[in-house]
């Protein structure tokens, strides 16, 4: 087929003026095709469209085998191979098969210890590029995958899955105990030690157990100076995420805590909860008789000459 369209840098050459305007963008670095979203751009738009079921949620290819869904027709027919055992990347190691080799690729990194991507922030290293990537989203508080019902942002679409079981009402995962719910397994296997008493997370330095991994992952930095979580604006340094996180809604100015009794809106929940106390008449404060008092009477009683000399 004849191609008479040639590339003024690199003489390539195309069937139509389009095809050739759509190449040049990889020469120039132009990317018009935006998203509304999070504002990444992509040279033609195709990309964008199937970017944007990132969003979206969106998942049209479906496997008809476990109603499965994917973004795109390349990541169903990967997934396909899983219902017909074909796995043709097989580990000398340990004689598991992928249907693709990256994934192979990623899997041998479990044998050798290789973590390759390094955060440019904290120094933290990953076996993969996208465990690096949703890592840097701690550095840099973006929060992509946004819940539909509240606006609530996530730094992974897993989580944003796991939160909209909230608007649902869904908790499938029941413990055995004393009948609660959870919306995860995982949820679910952490509660139950509240029952057994288990902590099989220790701490190597004071031997304090933990039921979480999280919970002794943020305790590790109570024993160092370090600050890894820094804020991309003013670079100060946070232990943990979440602290990070509300942090720089003092930059953002997000307030996504609001009031059900009236239009105000509050930088972090606890602020939210002292403000309702306002509507309800509830007090954190409880007397040795078991009333609800108020802070300014919890204060030690001062004399009428003392008053008088401070008015």
């Amino acid at each position: 087929m004849e191609k008479p369209w040639k590339c003024e840098d690199c003489e390539k050459g195309f069937k139509d003026r389009h095809e050739l305007e759509r190449h040049q963008r990889s020469h120039t670095g132009e990317r018009p095709f935006t998203c509304t979203q999070c504002e990444k751009g992509f040279t033609i738009i195709g990309n964008l469209r199937r970017h944007e079921r990132v969003h979206t949620g969106e998942r049209p290819f479906t496997c008809s085998d476990c109603g499965k869904g994917f973004t795109r027709l390349c990541n169903l027919q990967s997934h396909q191979r899983v219902h017909t055992r074909e796995g043709p990347f097989i580990c000398s190691v340990c004689g598991k098969g992928f249907t693709q080799l990256h994934y192979l690729e990623n899997h041998q990194r479990v044998h050798s210890g290789e973590k390759p991507f390094i955060c440019p922030v904290c120094d933290k290293r990953f076996a993969q590029l996208s465990y690096l990537q949703n890592h840097q989203r701690v550095h840099t508080g973006e929060r992509p995958f946004i819940c539909t019902v509240c606006d609530k942002g996530f730094t992974r679409l897993s989580h944003l899955k796991i939160h909209q079981s909230a608007h649902t009402g869904e908790r499938p995962f029941i413990c055995s105990v004393c009948d609660k719910g959870f919306t995860q397994a995982s949820h679910l296997q952490a509660h139950q030690r509240l029952h057994t008493g288990e902590k099989p997370y220790i701490c190597t330095v004071c031997d304090k157990g933990f039921t979480q991994l999280s919970g002794l992952r943020s305790h590790n930095v109570t024993h160092t100076k370090s600050r890894p979580f820094k804020c991309s604006d003013c670079r100060r340094g946070f232990k943990s995420s979440q602290r990070l996180m509300s942090h720089r809604r003092i930059h953002t100015e997000e307030r996504p805590f609001s009031c059900s009794h009236c239009t105000k809106r509050f930088r972090t929940s606890s602020n939210l909860m002292k403000h309702e106390r306002g509507h309800t008449g509830e007090s954190p404060f409880t007397s040795p008789t078991g009333k609800s008092v108020t802070r300014s009477s919890l204060a030690e009683p001062q004399s009428h000459s003392h008053q008088s000399e401070t008015l």
